[in-house]
């Protein structure tokens, strides 16, 4: 019989899988083809629907990608990895909430393209945006949440640069997973700092929820610069590829018997 913990981890390892998987695509699609990644995370989601049992796929994507979002909120709420309650590891768990209610917007458009023949209107993280603005206080909140990205970008950027992120993964990890997490991870800060500044602006300078950038969004916004744009699709697929690792290799908290997570165990 599989316990709690054991199904914990194996949701959160589907997670990872899936992340891999859009990732993956993102990066393709953005060295393949220009007018795809135009469409930004919309473009990642047609392809995969293209691909062979592709709703099947999308559906462990919905499921995946909502794992992973619970996964990060718990972070930050419960501090189930043990980040802290200093400065530096409230930052931390701060970033993990952007990177959380950002999987949840990917989950959420995976479900569509599941549900239906694709997306149609207005993309639903700038749906959502439109929502929380036409309530008092919905700008603050949209410029906190980009706060919340712009310290994720910080965290990533630190794990590509000092490769602690090595210190969650289990030994019999490929001999060259530092090096995929260093060019993954800086690639991350850059489209993290992407979507940071596009939540700032659309609820701090009055940019409008149209301006609301998410993954594949914020990637596209990069074609015209050449090099930088290569090198970040390039980034993408690494990252990609380290998530696919992670799925496998990563240390999970581990939950008691009570079904909850205790400290952080490495």
């Amino acid at each position: 019989m599989v316990d709690k913990s054991e199904k914990f981890s194996q949701l959160v390892r589907v997670g990872y899988f899936s992340r891999a998987i859009l990732y993956s695509v993102v990066g393709l699609i953005a060295l393949t083809s220009a007018g795809k990644i135009a469409a930004g995370t919309d473009g990642a989601f047609r392809a995969i629907e293209d691909f062979p049992a592709g709703s099947l796929v999308l559906w462990l994507m919905v499921v995946g990608l909502s794992a992973y979002g619970l996964f990060r909120l718990a972070s930050f709420a419960f501090d189930i990895e043990n980040q802290g309650a200093d400065t530096v590891g409230w930052a931390k768990r701060i970033g993990h909430a952007g990177s959380g209610i950002g999987h949840f917007a990917l989950a959420y458009a995976a479900f569509e393209f599941a549900t239906t023949e694709g997306s149609s209107g207005q993309d639903s993280a700038q749906a959502a945006a439109s929502g929380l603005l036409s309530m008092e206080f919905g700008g603050l909140v949209l410029g906190l949440l980009g706060l919340a990205f712009f310290l994720a970008a910080l965290d990533q950027a630190k794990k590509g640069i000092t490769g602690n992120f090595m210190h969650r993964i289990l030994s019999g990890a490929p001999r060259y997973t530092r090096q995929l997490g260093t060019v993954g991870y800086l690639a991350r800060t850059i489209v993290f700092a992407i979507i940071g500044w596009s939540l700032v602006n659309a609820g701090m300078m009055s940019g409008g929820s149209e301006q609301v950038l998410t993954l594949g969004d914020a990637v596209a916004t990069l074609a015209g610069n050449g090099a930088v744009f290569t090198l970040v699709a390039i980034g993408m697929i690494a990252f990609g590829l380290l998530s696919l690792i992670l799925a496998r290799y990563r240390c999970i908290p581990d939950l008691d018997p009570e079904g909850r997570i205790p400290s952080f165990r490495a």
